[in-house]
């Protein structure tokens, strides 16, 4: 006798198991260059956001020696062009309007994306080069799973993190807690010289909690807190020792809702900064300040056909800062959005938005953003994006004692890129060609009484290419991987025709993956080109061109990927570089590193 028999029917695969906590992200990402970095890719990386970014994307950073301050150009941009959005809130600094990726630890998201081009209409100021989005994903299936996580390596360099995830059908919770110290006593490659006052640590503490009311409501939470110190390294033995303390909240709730063609978004947002600086340590005396925010988000989703989305978004934010410095001032800014999205067809949609906000500080600009994709084939998409964004003044600009000024205007930018996506039988490639100009770029300069001051005065053009590649393939108990990524950028004052100092024309990077039965390698490498560190380019100030590989090896011991132990050699070829001028980075230098998850 013979018959059909069914068991466990495709039920399983209907069951939505994760909420993106960036819904704007997931949906206007068709006509820009988006690269996601997945957990597994995060955990074999350095615990800061600098390490993952350095040697997977094409941004480049600035970094004063490992582990202090470090300040990224994305696509030719300054550092305040460059927005942190951590679960869909824009967390760049109030004080000095960009985020030192060095007090970033990426060991509490579950994924981690890096959008290229122009993002104001959403993400707010800083939006211009780029966004960096930090993603706590929550999970609605039963799950229960705890995770330890500890690297230990030369300098006296200690990482550790544990999480954990509970979640049943209505509820998801997921926990976090790292903590990473260094000596950070290198020696520098090729001198008998070491890396003095380095030392750091910091402490940060994740916690995501999600609930589902009922199918047409939930409720999610975020909470971080940080808590870093780091003593600045010194560019000679016999210079001023000096220590920095960082410590930074952010909260945030969300009520979702869903009415048929109508959805909703409620987000409300606690953020504080504050820090302390020490200039001298072996004295009394400091100085501090800090910015504490309230944001509140409101968008209203509707589908008005079963292709066409508009979605309509108002928010509010309010600034208190104080500190040594600034004194104590504040500023309301209030916005309104208008995005739109349509299929027109299965293979061609389009997307457009409008914003514009009001301030009691400074005249913002109407922005926009538009763009298309159209899928020529299987293997072949045309995307393109011409939008306007915008920087604001930082509080540091507006209101430093004896030297704010309250006159100034918002940076502007207007950007286009045209984006070349292929992909074929596990190969995938975007290449993507791109232009901005930016005007009124904030620039501190000398008045003539001598102080110096903010204005308006440079005008910038950028324009460049950059490409991302990507092949995974696996045959019996084998697996084999590549990425890669590089960008040619162009930067250049108007004035002058003088590239900007701190953007290489070039920079690459590729990593190399192999897994067999219980055994996984890896191979990364960085390329960072010339740099040049003055603005009249000469050529007795250039950074040299260097190249940084590392390699690391790991066992699983168990049959369910339990217990793994591995072993992780940073700057394998010793290279001899300098991200900034005397500030040398490490050589040579081991890590061991021990993941359990059960």
């Amino acid at each position: 006798m013979c018959q059909f028999v069914w068991a466990q029917s495709d039920s399983i695969h209907k069951l939505k198991e994760v909420v993106v906590s960036d819904t704007y992200l997931k949906q206007f990402k068709n006509t820009q260059s988006i690269q996601h970095l997945n957990d597994s890719l995060i955990s074999r990386n350095g615990a800061s956001l600098t390490s993952l970014l350095n040697y997977n994307t094409v941004l480049y950073f600035k970094e004063n020696g490992l582990g202090m301050v470090s300040s990224p150009s994305f696509r030719g941009t300054s550092a305040q062009q460059t927005a942190v959005i951590w679960n869909g809130i824009n967390i760049n600094s109030q004080l000095l309007g960009q985020t030192d990726f060095n007090t970033i630890s990426t060991r509490g998201f579950n994924s981690i994306d890096v959008k290229a081009g122009g993002g104001s209409v959403v993400y707010g100021s800083g939006a211009v080069g780029g966004t960096i989005h930090l993603n706590n994903d929550l999970k609605f299936t039963d799950t229960f799973t705890n995770d330890l996580q500890i690297n230990y390596g030369d300098f006296n360099t200690l990482s550790a993190v544990y999480g954990i995830t509970a979640a049943t059908q209505n509820i998801s919770f997921d926990a976090s807690f790292s903590r990473t110290s260094s000596d950070n006593d290198y020696k520098f490659v090729g001198k008998e010289d070491r890396n003095l006052n380095g030392q750091y640590y910091n402490n940060v503490l994740d916690v995501a909690f999600g609930y589902k009311i009922n199918h047409k409501n939930s409720l999610k939470f975020y909470s971080e807190i940080y808590d870093g110190e780091r003593h600045f390294s010194l560019t000679s033995p016999n210079a001023t020792k000096t220590k920095y303390q960082d410590f930074n909240t952010r909260n945030l709730l969300s009520w979702g809702s869903s009415f048929g063609i109508f959805t909703t978004d409620l987000k409300l947002a606690y953020i504080t900064e504050h820090y302390n600086y020490f200039e001298d340590i072996n004295r009394d005396g400091l100085s501090s300040g800090g910015v504490r925010s309230f944001i509140g988000k409101y968008s209203l989703d509707y589908t008005v056909f079963k292709n066409t989305k508009i979605i309509t978004l108002i928010d509010y934010t309010r600034n208190n800062g104080t500190g040594s410095g600034i004194e104590k001032n504040s500023r309301d800014i209030a916005g309104a959005s208008l995005l739109w999205k349509q299929q027109l067809t299965q293979q061609w949609n389009y997307e457009g938005s409008l914003r514009k906000e009001f301030s009691n500080v400074y005249k913002s600009p109407v922005l926009f953003s538009v763009g298309s994709r159209y899928s020529f084939s299987k293997v072949y998409d045309l995307k393109f994006n011409f939008s306007k964004n915008y920087r604001i003044p930082t509080f540091n600009d507006l209101y430093w004692v004896g030297s704010g000024n309250l006159d100034l205007k918002p940076e502007q930018s207007y950007q286009i890129e045209i984006g070349n996506e292929f992909h074929y039988n596990g190969f995938r490639a975007t290449v993507t060609a791109y232009g901005s100009k930016i005007d009124d770029m904030i620039r501190w300069l000398p008045t003539n009484s001598g102080n110096w001051s903010p204005i308006n005065a440079d005008k910038v053009s950028i324009y460049g290419a950059e490409a991302l590649l990507g092949y995974s393939k696996k045959w019996n108990s084998h697996s084999f991987g590549f990425s890669g990524t590089y960008s040619y950028t162009v930067s250049k004052d108007e004035r002058t025709q003088k590239q900007l100092f701190y953007v290489p024309y070039h920079k690459l990077t590729g990593a190399l993956q192999y897994n067999y039965k219980k055994v996984a390698a890896y191979y990364q490498l960085m390329y960072t080109g010339d740099v040049f560190t003055t603005s009249d380019n000469s050529p007795k100030y250039i950074l040299n061109a260097y190249t940084v590989s590392n390699v690391g090896v790991d066992y699983n011991f168990s049959k369910k990927n339990i217990f793994k132990v591995g072993i992780k050699a940073a700057n394998l070829w010793n290279e001899n570089y300098q991200a900034l001028p005397s500030r040398y980075m490490p050589g040579r230098n081991l890590t061991i590193y021990l993941n359990l998850n059960y």
